[in-house]
């Protein structure tokens, strides 16, 4: 029994530490990349609905950018899982169960608030739900991230808030809205990664 509540102890312990202790399986390039497709998103909308207002031109918007979610996510946790499979040990696999349980519940909440705005036609509060998800997101894992993704995720929340409270419908449909949020602070975000895995290197 003693023996039993031990492992327990042990086993909190390291789940703790592994918690608040930076994860090295976020891939710069992939990072930057998500970013790169994201503007590139952008430039179709700006071709496609650069201002949606009827059901075609949200139709068009909402398959752009779900497609960019698609994309964004499968190269991101598609390196994760290369890196999990070739570099990962037993410590950094800890780590990755503790990032996907930290990040879950903001995609999770993105996804039904996606699915309820659709629903009741709110199309113009996507922008905004979709910038404080993903805020809320990085904030959770914050402590496995290079310090300086704090303000990015700040900046996220705040933007989110901002566009939700817009007093124009249509103004955060706009086309440089998601380039200027995820197209940018992805490719930031990749940027800081990279910075920070050059002085862990150096040191």
């Amino acid at each position: 029994m003693e023996v039993e509540r031990a492992l327990a102890d042990l086993a909190e312990v390291r789940d703790r530490l592994a918690s608040v202790q930076e994860f090295h399986g976020y891939s710069a390039s992939a990072a930057a990349l998500s970013g790169v497709i994201a503007l590139v998103a952008g430039v179709v909308q700006w071709l496609v609905a650069p201002h949606p207002r009827t059901a075609v031109e949200f139709s068009h918007y909402l398959t752009i950018w779900l497609a960019c979610l698609v994309g964004g996510l499968a190269i991101n946790y598609g390196a994760l899982l290369i890196w999990y499979v070739r570099n990962a040990r037993l410590h950094e696999r800890r780590q990755t169960r503790t990032v996907g349980l930290a990040i879950l519940p903001a995609l999770c909440l993105g996804a039904v608030l996606t699915l309820a705005m659709v629903g009741h036609g709110l199309i113009g509060l996507l922008p905004g739900v979709w910038f404080a998800s993903y805020g809320i997101g990085l904030f959770a894992s914050r402590a496995m991230l290079p310090r300086a993704v704090i303000y990015v995720a700040v900046a996220f929340g705040v933007a989110g808030a901002a566009l939700i409270l817009s007093p124009s419908a249509d103004a955060p449909l706009a086309f440089w809205v998601m380039p200027a949020g995820f197209g940018v602070g992805q490719t930031i975000i990749g940027y800081l990664i990279s910075v920070d895995r050059r002085a862990q290197t150096a040191s």
